[in-house]
């Protein structure tokens, strides 16, 4: 009988206003895995196929695929060293590239429990993470990507040899490959130190959704972390904070407190350095105000850019179309989804749920 494996991981937004490299939600985009072990699938190595949001630029070369080149790392972590033979792959992704929705922390994550299924590894939650984190180092996305919901997180500091192992397989697993990437590239990759990573997650009023508005440009990370200082001052560290401590409980509330929670979603360590790589952003975080816009209850930038996030109670199309029109006078169109901040990821196998995070 053919094995299949299906895995679902969320979008996520990271920051959430003053939480910038700390805070992440999962929202209700998905990429969804589909892989099948079986005869009719006889060739070696895997076959890729991929449908959905960034479908004409993805890497269908399993040597060159982040989440299979992913799979592959914490494979060959286990003593491992190829892909299981007859396996297909089919990927479908609701998430766009280049967004600030975490479509490479999702595609990385999902690399992770790929393997752990496909070799019944049984990897705890603290040591998928691990994996996922020698990847993309950024916890506040990954993490929300694998556990779902509203969470704080943080990277553990390192000793010099754990630090110094925890970044050689950047160059190894990242999408930025060399040539000459293939089946013997790659074959003795160092174990992630134990416990990278560490988080908490906070509880979150199910009355807010999110109002994802989506220009429709990209925006890179690396481009966007260019253009922030290399330091800040007192006062600016303590505005965000004093907001931060206030936002991961007001969130959580119910009723949700507009004027509150507005107000401790203000950031000034990342958004005012990146307002002149997205047109509209200054005029849209500062003219839609729950006092404008019913219902409103915090506007900020998603990740990195350049999605812009409003959570909301109600007056959602409102909102999106009133962003739109600003972002329009700035020469942007944009895309807006509704969405719901979601569980984390689930793997499925053969039709039947084996594993997501509690």
């Amino acid at each position: 009988m053919a094995q299949t494996v299906t895995i679902r991981v969320p979008a996520t937004s990271a920051n959430i206003g003053p939480g910038f490299d700390v805070v992440g939600l999962s929202l209700s985009l998905h990429l969804t895995l589909k892989a099948s072990i079986a005869d009719s699938n006889p060739r070696y190595p895997p076959t890729i196929s991929y449908s959905g949001e960034g479908a004409d630029e993805v890497p269908l070369d399993p040597y060159k695929n982040l989440t299979t080149r992913v799979c592959l790392y914490v494979l060959r972590c286990h003593d491992i060293s190829s892909f299981p033979e007859h396996l297909a792959i089919h990927a479908h992704n609701e998430i766009p590239f280049g967004r600030g929705l975490g479509s490479s922390g999702a595609a990385v994550v999902a690399g992770v429990l790929l393997a752990n299924s496909l070799a019944r590894l049984n990897l705890s939650i603290t040591r998928m993470l691990d994996f996922a984190l020698m990847v993309e180092r950024h916890p506040d996305n990954v993490t929300a990507a694998l556990i779902g919901g509203f969470v704080g997180s943080y990277l553990r500091e390192l000793d010099d040899d754990a630090q110094a192992r925890a970044q050689v397989p950047l160059s190894e697993v990242l999408p930025e490959y060399p040539p000459d990437a293939g089946e013997n590239w790659g074959k003795n990759p160092p174990h992630p130190p134990e416990g990278i990573g560490h988080y908490v997650r906070f509880g979150w009023s199910k009355s807010i959704k999110a109002v994802a508005i989506v220009p429709r440009f990209e925006l890179s990370t690396a481009t966007a972390r260019d253009v922030l200082p290399q330091s800040y001052s007192r006062k600016d560290l303590v505005f965000n904070l004093q907001r931060l401590a206030v936002l991961t409980t007001a969130l959580s509330q119910s009723p949700p407190d507009p004027g509150l929670i507005y107000d401790a979603m203000q950031d000034r360590v990342h958004q005012p350095y990146r307002r002149a790589l997205i047109p509209g952003l200054p005029e849209v975080t500062s003219q839609l105000t729950p006092t404008t816009h019913p219902g409103l209850l915090g506007i900020c930038l998603s990740g990195a850019g350049p999605t812009i996030l409003a959570l909301a109670m109600e007056g959602y199309e409102k909102i999106a179309s009133d962003a739109a029109h600003i972002f329009r006078e700035k020469g942007v169109e944009v895309d807006w989804k509704l969405l719901e901040v979601c569980p984390g990821s689930i793997v499925e196998e053969n039709g039947r749920e084996v594993w997501k995070a509690i």
